[in-house]
């Protein structure tokens, strides 16, 4: 767990700022899990293979979290209900 970089893209941190508080706060806790146990989310296959997406509760919210890693670093992707969450998810990485 020593000197795990955390990196996001735009559309996670425009995701993040929009949320409140207590939002923001129970988003920070699943980093910190995912950071702890990056196995935790799904893997995607086919077009999507190699980024992983943990999903949450923030409330009565269903919440996705996408992102990649290898041994020293965190990406996260994306943030988002599953609404066109994976069609926005590919314009991201691409």
């Amino acid at each position: 767990m020593n000197n795990i970089q955390i990196l996001m893209t735009s559309s996670f941190k425009k995701s993040y700022k929009k949320m409140y508080k207590n939002q923001q706060d129970e988003v920070k806790k699943v980093i910190k899990e995912i950071t702890m146990d990056p196995g935790l989310g799904e893997e995607k296959k086919d077009d999507l293979k190699g980024i992983f997406v943990h999903k949450f509760q923030i409330g009565q919210q269903l919440t996705l979290l996408a992102y990649q890693f290898d041994p020293k670093t965190r990406i996260l992707l994306m943030l988002g209900s599953h609404q066109s969450f994976y069609k926005n998810l590919k314009r991201v990485i691409s």
